[in-house]
């Protein structure tokens, strides 16, 4: 049994936005890790995956669930998606008050024979499942926001590109698992990219760009969400464990330079292998490898 989880890939420009020890980070993950590891046990790895997301998802360290990035309106669109080896997927976009984006997903994935559901209709669908009305706001992605539209222009185009080296809280979750059966599962929730367009909508939820899964492993994408989605990353990822371990996959995908392509990657393949990178400063990362638990050092 496996199970990898990230807490996002991103820099930290001098670290104004983002002064915490990494050591916050860390014990955010090993909650995570925590929880995924006692459902993977069970011999499930879908859930494992979805209750490591979850934790993440209440925990406002982390850009996804409570504590999620806020659009240009100031207001917290989220995206999630889950998918398991036996080709099940599930995914919402553009989601608005709900304090569990993941699980959302997951009821899309089981109750429906749709893959993704988007705006006012994911969340329509969200109540008429009984998740309440949650607000997932936070103190400091408010003063993200005021910070972005201090900065800003009267001309929103402009103001997009004037505030871009500001969007450092783009870091999407992710978790990979495979069971005792050999099973695998993944699952991904974000608040995206901190004052974007209303409505915009990241890799997390778009198949084969954010998240991908089949017999050959699975894998789980965070960065820059368009750059990622023109290159279809997690597909293109797992579609390289075919022929060589995951680890390889990795390091061949993430270009050194971060200009082409900033982020960083997850996986397991069929092999049991687990791999991961980034070429961001940082990524947290959490590991559960046949018994045994790993937890890199971000300081």
């Amino acid at each position: 049994m496996q199970l990898i989880i990230h807490g996002g890939a991103w820099n930290d420009h001098g670290g104004s936005l983002r002064a915490v020890a990494g050591s916050r980070y860390q014990e955010g993950i090993q909650h995570a890790l925590d929880r995924g590891i006692a459902l993977l046990e069970k011999g499930n790895a879908l859930e494992a995956v979805i209750a490591s997301i979850e934790v993440l998802e209440d925990d406002p360290l982390f850009n996804c669930g409570t504590g999620s990035s806020l659009n240009l309106d100031g207001k917290a669109q989220m995206d999630a998606a889950v998918m398991t080896s036996e080709g099940s997927f599930g995914a919402v976009a553009a989601l608005q008050n709900i304090q569990h984006p993941i699980a959302v997903a997951r009821e899309i994935l089981t109750r429906t024979d749709h893959l993704l559901l988007a705006g006012d209709a994911a969340t329509k669908f969200a109540r008429s499942c009984g998740f309440p009305s949650y607000d997932p706001t936070t103190d400091s992605q408010w003063s993200l926001w005021r910070e972005i539209v201090d900065h800003g222009q009267a001309n929103l185009l402009p103001r997009l590109k004037s505030f871009r080296d500001l969007r450092r809280c783009s870091d999407t979750v992710g978790a990979v698992a495979r069971d005792r059966s050999g099973q695998l599962a993944v699952a991904c929730s974000t608040g995206g990219l901190a004052g974007k367009l209303p409505g915009r909508v990241g890799d997390t939820p778009i198949l084969g760009a954010g998240l991908f899964v089949s017999r050959w492993g699975g894998a789980a994408a965070t960065g820059h969400g368009e750059q990622i989605m023109r290159r279809l990353l997690a597909f293109r990822a797992v579609q390289a464990m075919r022929r060589e371990p995951v680890w390889k996959a990795v390091a061949t995908l993430l270009p050194e330079n971060p200009r082409t392509l900033a982020g960083g990657l997850i996986g397991i393949d069929w092999r049991g292998q687990i791999g991961y990178g980034a070429n961001t400063e940082r990524m947290p990362v959490g590991i559960y490898d046949r018994g045994r638990i790993q937890i890199p050092s971000l300081d």
